[in-house]
């Protein structure tokens, strides 16, 4: 609702799922705090030794905290937060085990607070690109022209990596007007591909858009909807496969955690070279020099092709997932149904993070070398 981009849309979920997790594992000795695991992130409150708690409580406070830090529209959790609380209570859980384990994820809560101030997002707020018209570089495309989208995510601390270049994808495929170069051969293929498309390439690209902000230009009337990102795609999925394995709340809320915060690290990494490299997406190159009526299948999103986000952080995304509820699990994902987008099934994580990948090339949107070393690097 309050239009977070891929980027931020990961900081969230990542902030509030290692602040539910925290709180919640003093409950089970199998798991180890994230405290000293984590970039910068310092041992955790602990609970009252001898004091009687309800960690499940504490937790979803812990999470609750965070997300009214985070987020805008905080009024869309009032209901929820009264009705979940309202439960514990009526679950028998005694007053004072009741306000000392809120008292506790709070405590947690304010303590990932305190550690997201400090991974200098807040001093990226407001900085500007500066887009180079030198007909070989990324340049913002139709019909929003928005400006570039965090331009500087790659100086945001991440929680595993130790630098934003650590896991660099292969060289870029360089721009040229050689008809026979490596670079015209893949916008050709990019070109050919979508005046092709068949019904099912379309329902793939479709159903992974995840594009949370598409602008409508009808006439002199503009207008936007607002959907899913990529993370809150995926997310879902991991909620879809938990409830399908019957994963209990601790493999729960450990593969929300390792999902997130790979999420997160992720989109730190493809961010690094997308900024650096600046490659000029397959719209602005045909538009220019092949077809100026052709448009890709999806609208471009405001910032450099390489290498694909959605590639990258599916790839990552699957290797968290199959890590944390099991490899080779069949599901069926209906998370954008209400969106229009379609029900698919997959034989496993992987392979819907393959199929995300390849959906951006008939999108019309990546290249393919954008989508297999993004792929390879996530």
């Amino acid at each position: 609702h309050d239009i977070f981009s891929p980027p931020v849309t990961a900081r969230i979920y990542s902030y509030a799922t290692i602040a539910g997790y925290e709180a919640l594992i003093p409950g089970n000795a199998e798991y180890q705090s994230l405290g000293g695991q984590l970039n910068g992130l310092a041992e955790a409150p602990k609970p009252e030794a001898g004091k009687e708690y309800c960690y499940p409580l504490a937790s979803v406070k812990a999470i609750m905290t965070v997300a009214r830090s985070l987020t805008f529209t905080v009024e869309k959790y009032d209901e929820y937060e009264k009705t979940t609380y309202q439960k514990f209570k009526d679950a028998g859980v005694p007053s004072d085990v009741y306000d000392r384990s809120m008292a506790f994820g709070e405590a947690i809560g304010n303590y990932v607070i305190d550690y997201s101030k400090k991974d200098n997002y807040l001093q990226t707020r407001g900085l500007r690109y500066t887009v180079k018209n030198t007909g070989d570089k990324w340049v913002p495309t139709p019909p929003q022209y928005g400006d570039a989208l965090e331009p500087y995510w790659s100086t945001i601390r991440p929680f595993v990596m130790d630098s934003s270049g650590q896991f660099p994808p292969a060289p870029v495929i360089p721009f040229s007007k050689d008809p026979n170069s490596a670079f015209r051969k893949e916008v050709k293929a990019v070109y050919e591909t979508v005046k092709n498309l068949t019904q099912e390439q379309k329902d793939i690209a479709w159903f992974w858009d995840d594009n949370p902000f598409v602008m409508n230009v009808q006439g002199h009337v503009m207008f936007a909807n607002k959907k899913m990102t990529p993370g809150g795609h995926w997310m879902a999925i991991v909620r879809t496969i938990s409830k399908q394995q019957k994963a209990d709340i601790y493999q729960s809320a450990e593969a929300y955690t390792r999902t997130a915060i790979s999420m997160f690290d992720s989109f730190i990494s493809c961010w690094h070279e997308k900024f650096r490299s600046e490659k000029i997406r397959p719209e602005t190159v045909i538009n220019a020099d092949i077809d100026p009526k052709w448009m890709p299948y999806l609208q471009t999103p405001p910032f450099p092709e390489y290498p694909s986000g959605h590639s990258h952080a599916s790839a990552t995304i699957a290797e968290a997932i199959s890590q944390s509820l099991g490899e080779n699990i069949p599901f069926t994902d209906s998370t954008e149904f209400i969106y229009d987008h379609g029900v698919r099934s997959f034989k496993s994580v992987r392979d819907a993070a393959a199929e995300a990948s390849i959906s951006r090339v008939y999108g019309g949107i990546h290249y393919l070398s954008g989508c297999n070393e993004g792929a390879k690097a996530g």
